[in-house]
């Protein structure tokens, strides 16, 4: 089996950030200060480290905001491209990968959440001519403590209802994997089961720092730990 490194990379901005109110109410969530600079740009330069310099970033929610704030990339020595989704409600993760499939070309494509924290290198990540995914798996925080998939040692991702972990926002994906969904709204979860059960789904588990920051406490947190001295 040939392993495939991808080129391009998606940055998932769509998201309402409904949690985050009132923080998002005039701010999309992507563009939220931690540390020294946006939740997003923290991405976009883990994604340029990684040597990845394509990236598609789609947006819903003051979405014009973002474009705004990030132009087409050239600061990070990247090339951004938009993807637009519906202002009020975008068409949630497996919608909008579908939509912004033009952009993303006909290989392997990595694909990371805006509203994350992981220190995992990027670069190591790839996909199997084999496989339509690979995910990255993490322990399961306290806000979801049953995870939602089985990593088996030999690296394969099953639905295996017991030693679950949870899926970090991080991953790298086939384009046939979304080809064939209808036009419109479409959540990932679904898409993901499917190709599990299909056996054409591997993982990687990483034990490092993550975070899912989707409460204002929790970016509280992590603006404090980056700007500690």
């Amino acid at each position: 089996m040939q392993r495939v490194y991808p080129h391009t990379a998606m940055i998932l901005a769509a998201g309402r950030g409904t949690r985050m109110r009132p923080l998002t109410d005039q701010t999309p969530k992507p563009l939220l200060i931690v540390g020294d600079r946006p939740l997003i740009v923290w991405q976009i330069t883990r994604v340029a480290a990684a040597g990845i310099r394509r990236i598609v970033i789609n947006h819903a929610w003051l979405g014009e905001q973002i474009v705004r704030a990030l132009g087409d990339g050239a600061q990070w020595g990247v090339q951004i491209r938009y993807s637009a989704e519906p202002p009020e409600a975008g068409l949630e993760t497996g919608g909008g990968i579908h939509q912004a499939l033009p952009l993303l070309g006909e290989h392997p494509f990595l694909v990371v959440n805006a509203d994350i924290w992981c220190d995992l290198a990027l670069h190591q990540l790839s996909l199997t001519t084999n496989d339509l995914a690979h995910l990255v798996l993490v322990p399961n925080p306290a806000h979801h403590p049953n995870g939602d998939f089985h990593l088996h040692p030999d690296g394969r991702v099953t639905n295996q209802p017991t030693f679950r972990q949870t899926y970090s926002g991080i991953g790298v994906y086939h384009p046939d994997l979304f080809r064939d969904l209808s036009i419109g709204t479409c959540p990932l979860a679904p898409i993901l089961r499917q190709a599990v059960a299909a056996d054409t789904v591997s993982g990687t588990s990483h034990t490092g720092d993550w975070l899912d920051i989707g409460t204002p406490e929790r970016l509280a947190t992590l603006h404090q730990s980056l700007i500690a001295p």
